[in-house]
């Protein structure tokens, strides 16, 4: 292909043809595993707002365990009367990579599936969530 330009001819890198990316379909393997993690969350937002009967699902902050720190991850639904609710899930501390932590997006899923139950002994206080607590849904899933 050539370009004409100011100055004469140029010879450009062929342009690949619109359509279909050449790795379109299969999902790119990510180095980093606290990304895989946020991207998962992220992913799983459709699935959410369908566990919880909304009508869309936003993953505000998703933010990966450490050996440190639990794993927080932000949602709103907003359902078909306009109500929106926000709200803050904590999950497991740990790896990012390890398979445990590959089920959090399902364990905030099956919490928004069994009617988003709220009891003391699974919601914790949370100063960032905007009514004040998080749902611990580790210890949700122990206690059922």
């Amino acid at each position: 292909m050539e370009t004409m330009h100011a100055g004469g001819r140029r010879s450009l890198p062929p342009v690949p043809r619109p359509g279909r990316e050449p790795d379109a379909g299969r999902e790119l393997p990510l180095a980093d595993p606290a990304q895989q993690f946020v991207t998962r969350l992220r992913a799983a937002a459709p699935r959410l707002a369908s566990a919880a009967q909304a009508e869309s699902a936003v993953v505000r902050e998703a933010v990966p365990p450490a050996r440190h720190r639990r794993a927080r991850c932000r949602v709103v639904l907003r359902y078909a009367d306009g109500r929106e609710v926000d709200m803050n899930f904590l999950g497991p501390a740990g790896e990012p990579g390890s398979p445990s932590r590959h089920d959090f997006d399902r364990q905030i899923r099956r919490w928004l599936e069994a009617g988003q139950p709220r009891d003391d002994a699974w919601l914790v206080p949370d100063p960032d969530a905007p009514d004040g607590v998080a749902v611990d849904v580790t210890a949700w899933l122990a206690a059922v």
